[in-house]
């Protein structure tokens, strides 16, 4: 049930940052696109302009007859596809000289029929005749925001040696319509891609917290053979210890003196000699060449003898061999633990400043030991 709510809480999670993040990103990516349409747009109007402002200018050069160009250029441009932009051209008094349709050959453009501003706002729709009178070049991005206009102007281009200008109009409801559609496709695009993104994720994690929580369950139940182990070896201890003392409780002196051999061993304390009872004996063990014997009262002396000739003359019920160091008195362990790779540590009383490893060749004897 716990991971049921993890795994909610997490898919939860990924849907509020995607999203939010999404949002974001995604409104300046829409913008930001809006904007490059926009901005295509002018380009593509602003060179159209200054193409057929050229070609007419060429024109009035070659040929003196006003009337003949103004002809020329209404058949270029008429019925030509009015959904995006088209051209124009006027005169210095604003009028109409040329259109896409003719019914407006010869009218006025007035401020509430034709607008230009620059990227600046320093230019409002009063200024289009100044644009007209003075003959200038102008235009810039258009924020397009009277739904009333049906088109506007993007761009004016005057044609030189002549009285006229050419106007790049844009339409308004189509570029509308496409900077909608540009951001119904954004959200389109981002809301699928999004929800791929979160369900990827989702499975990800899925699948990759099922894999660490089958490992997880194999370590633990690994670890708890090992405790169960390691506590059936420290019960065991127990019963070995509890065992000894009952048999050396019923025993007679004479029995304990027959099974267990020899008595005490013979050690030294700086320049003294000194005789040690074997049930005295904690654990031996050897550093830098030299064996040291450690008492139940933590008294450290000196043995002249070998850990192997020591061993020999120990009964292999009470001390076991760990290792090529030490010799343990079953008295002296208080605890066994796990050590690395199936290894054991032995705990001892008194403590040992050397830690007492029973490699893992030799775990079975020591719970064969403790099992007798």
């Amino acid at each position: 049930m716990k991971k049921d709510r993890l795994y909610l809480f997490t898919f939860l999670s990924l849907l509020l940052i995607v999203y939010i993040c999404g949002y974001f990103s995604m409104n300046y990516l829409v913008d930001l696109s809006a904007e490059q349409f926009l901005k295509i747009q002018i380009e593509s109007s602003k060179r159209e302009a200054k193409e057929m402002a050229n070609l007419i200018s060429y024109q009035s050069q070659q040929n003196n007859n006003p009337k003949l160009i103004i002809d020329n250029v209404q058949k270029s441009i008429e019925k030509t596809d009015t959904q995006t932009g088209f051209i124009c051209m006027f005169d210095q008094t604003g009028k109409e000289v040329c259109h896409p349709n003719p019914e407006k050959i010869g009218r006025m453009a007035g401020p509430d029929e034709s607008y230009i501003s620059k990227t600046n706002n320093e230019i409002n729709p009063k200024d289009f005749y100044s644009y007209l009178k003075n003959k200038t070049e102008g235009g810039g991005i258009r924020n397009f925001n009277n739904p009333k206009r049906e088109s506007e102007i993007i761009y004016l281009y005057p044609v030189k040696n002549t009285e006229w200008i050419i106007a790049s109009h844009a339409n308004l409801k189509n570029i509308q319509e496409q900077v909608s559609n540009l951001k119904f496709y954004f959200i389109l695009v981002y809301i699928a891609t999004g929800t791929l993104i979160i369900l990827l994720s989702f499975f990800m994690i899925r699948l990759l917290g099922s894999r660490y929580e089958r490992k997880l369950e194999v370590k633990n139940e690994n670890l708890f053979n090992e405790v169960l182990n390691l506590s059936k070896l420290n019960y065991e201890l127990t019963n070995y210890k509890s065992k000894l003392e009952s048999d050396s409780n019923l025993k007679t002196p004479e029995d304990s003196a027959l099974a267990s051999g020899k008595k005490r061993i013979l050690t030294h304390l700086k320049n003294e000699i000194v005789t040690l009872e074997i049930d005295q004996i904690a654990y031996i063990y050897m550093e830098n060449t030299i064996v040291y014997v450690k008492d139940i009262n933590d008294k450290t002396s000196t043995s002249n003898s070998s850990l192997e000739e020591l061993f020999t003359e120990l009964d292999n019920s009470l001390f076991f061999r760990a290792n090529r160091q030490f010799i343990l008195s079953i008295k002296s362990i208080t605890k066994i633990l796990k050590y690395g790779n199936n290894q054991l540590k032995i705990e001892v009383e008194p403590k040992s400043g050397i830690d007492i490893i029973i490699s893992k060749n030799k775990a079975a004897e020591f719970k064969n030991w403790l099992n007798k």
